[in-house]
């Protein structure tokens, strides 16, 4: 069965869109034996078999040499196979080409399905290949779907959809279709029919790049932020530091009366921010994690275990609402961070000696709502991966109209 126009077609299509003429091949043989079974079902075993070269489509029935024959569509006994051939013998398989009734309309129609589903494939493998280089970056998309749990959002021009499970929604946000949003690209799975784009609003990274896009200093490399840690919607502390001596790295990240620091608050809802001056000596950094409020001094008490004495009435200040300032500034410098007032500091003979200079107030005290009246705010363990990038690193710096708290990682 004979068709050059077909072939020739399908050679301008493999070359245009890059699709696999192997592939597109075999694809189109089983979807035309598929759809002559489904269209006449008469249990035979079919198959077909196309050669590009020479434009020939062949249907073949096939049935197996058997010495007792219980499905005549499928085997064909010995003596029936010898009057075929002599040669034939038990186990053989006989292949019988045949014309199928109808075939132009069957072929035509199954032609245009794998058309367009090869169509579809190469037109999303392209897209995911263009995307694949995004993992780790900022985009803008648009709200597309809800359900119960997801959002689902659409990406770049081509409108590629991405996914944003309920633990990269930020408790504070809810979203709407329509609504237009920044998201952290977290990955790029292509695998087929599985394919799929993981986007965030609650990681870390959606920060780092928000201010990476406010802050020029940060691309140039002059400003670089060590550490993050956030509890998403609601706050989020952030470590810098300028490898130029002239470079204010806090005024940097804050910028013109607030502007750079104002518009990432902004994009994340109001979340508070705090800016904090990194240090690579732990004990101070963990000072300034803890701003808003004043600490007297921090005492090391294990390998990664401080003791930070702050005043009886900052005591809250220092600990936050339900432990959430002392929990944060132990994820930014990777330490685990015991918080008591100078009262029981004494009480434990842990008063700061003449010697032990009290830190210095680098940045303007932020106000902090009231906090937990417990004397001892534990944190939690270093966050995983997504949530802190360097442990052991960060100091803090009130900014102006800036208030937060968190960590780096991905």
């Amino acid at each position: 069965m004979i068709n050059q126009e077909f072939f020739a077609a399908l050679n301008d299509l493999v070359k245009e869109k890059g699709i696999s003429r192997e592939s597109f091949i075999e694809t189109l043989q089983n979807a035309l034996a598929s759809a002559y079974k489904k269209q006449y079902d008469n249990g035979a075993e079919i198959s077909v078999e196309l050669d590009p070269d020479s434009g020939n489509i062949e249907f073949l029935a096939s049935r197996r040499v058997v010495a007792e024959v219980e499905d005549r569509d499928k085997e064909i006994s010995v003596e029936e196979a010898q009057q075929i051939n002599p040669d034939y013998r038990e186990g053989d398989v006989i292949a019988r080409s045949f014309v199928p009734k109808d075939f132009g309309r069957i072929a035509t129609q199954t032609a245009k399905q794998v058309i367009l589903q090869k169509l579809h494939e190469a037109e999303r493998d392209s897209t995911f290949s263009a995307l694949s280089d995004k993992e780790g970056e900022l985009m803008e998309c648009t709200v597309r779907k809800l359900d119960d749990k997801n959002v689902y959002v659409e990406l770049g021009d081509k409108k590629i959809e991405g996914v944003m499970l309920p633990q990269d929604q930020s408790p504070a946000e809810r979203y709407t279709v329509g609504e237009k949003l920044k998201v952290f690209v977290k990955r790029v799975k292509n695998s087929g029919r599985n394919s799929q784009i993981l986007v965030s609003r609650t990681s870390p990274g959606l920060v780092r790049k928000l201010f990476e896009e406010q802050v020029p200093e940060l691309a140039q490399g002059i400003v670089e932020i060590k550490a993050i840690s956030r509890e998403p919607g609601h706050r989020t502390k952030i470590a810098i530091h300028s490898n130029d001596a002239r470079v204010d790295a806090v005024g940097a990240c804050v910028g013109n009366r607030g502007s750079r620091v104002n518009a990432v608050v902004e994009e994340l809802g109001g979340e508070k921010i705090d800016i904090i001056f990194w240090s690579e000596n732990p004990l101070e950094f963990i000072a300034k994690a803890l701003s808003p409020a004043s600490v007297l001094s921090v005492t090391q008490i294990s390998e990664k275990g401080a003791v930070a004495v702050v005043p009886d009435d900052k005591l809250s200040l220092a600990i936050g609402r339900d432990g959430q300032n002392a929990r944060l500034a132990a994820r930014l410098t990777g330490w685990k961070i015991d918080v008591k007032s100078l009262s029981a500091a004494e009480k434990m003979n842990l008063k700061m000696t003449e010697d032990e200079e009290e830190p210095e107030d680098e940045g303007e005290e932020v106000t902090e709502e009231a906090a937990e009246s417990s004397e001892i705010a534990e944190s939690a363990e270093p966050a995983p991966a997504e949530a802190a990038e360097e442990a052991g690193e960060g100091a803090e710096e009130g900014a102006d109209g800036a208030d937060g708290e968190e960590k780096d990682g991905e």
